[in-house]
């Protein structure tokens, strides 16, 4: 197990990566990411009204996670190059979080191209941050998968946009319901990371 990877700034040493404070959110991202994907697939006669307002809590949680991520990147002394993806990420789930809250009669052609559009950035965000773990962690790579895997739902949504409700709403639970359980999986290898640098 390598250890994290470290930059000096100015006298001190800051951790580009601490696994203690990474696998938390990353845990929480995972757990909501698969519940989301478990109610929608359970709920196939949901309107678009219900999915908006479920997409957009679940948008909402996954925003401030994001945006937690990122101020503790930043505060931690990390470049604008690691917690910016974060910070971005963070405030396009938010926008998407009060765009289906603000508007309930969104239809499901814009309920599509919006959650495409935000599956696709946030899986980017993803991949990045398993590239800058494969320093820190062994197993980064169902990071790398769930990043992925969101990109590819992301544009399967945006190629297709108008196949119904129906198809948008087992799409993003199948997504979700997967994508989740590879967050979990990331969040516990980091997790056995922080464990063994605490008992050094």
């Amino acid at each position: 197990m390598s250890e994290p990877h470290v930059r000096v700034a100015g006298s001190e040493v800051v951790l580009i990566a601490d696994p203690k404070k990474l696998w938390p959110l990353m845990a929480l991202r995972g757990a909501l990411t698969l519940l989301f994907g478990i109610i929608a697939l359970l709920w196939p006669g949901i309107t678009v009204l219900a999915l908006a307002l479920l997409f957009g809590a679940f948008a909402l949680v996954d925003g401030v996670t994001f945006l937690i991520s990122a101020f503790r990147q930043r505060r931690d002394g990390e470049s604008w190059r690691g917690w910016l993806p974060s910070l971005v990420g963070g405030l396009l789930a938010i926008a998407a979080a009060v765009i289906t809250v603000l508007a309930p009669g969104i239809t499901a052609l814009a309920l599509a191209v919006l959650a495409g559009l935000l599956l696709i950035f946030v899986g980017v965000v993803e991949v990045v941050l398993a590239i800058r773990l494969r320093t820190v962690i062994r197993g980064e790579v169902f990071l790398a998968l769930a990043g992925v895997l969101a990109v590819l739902a992301g544009l399967a949504i945006l190629f297709w946009p108008d196949r119904g409700i129906l198809a948008l709403t087992l799409l993003l639970g199948g997504y979700s319901v997967v994508g989740g359980l590879l967050l979990i999986v990331a969040a516990l290898r980091v997790r056995a990371v922080a464990k063994t640098r605490d008992r050094r």
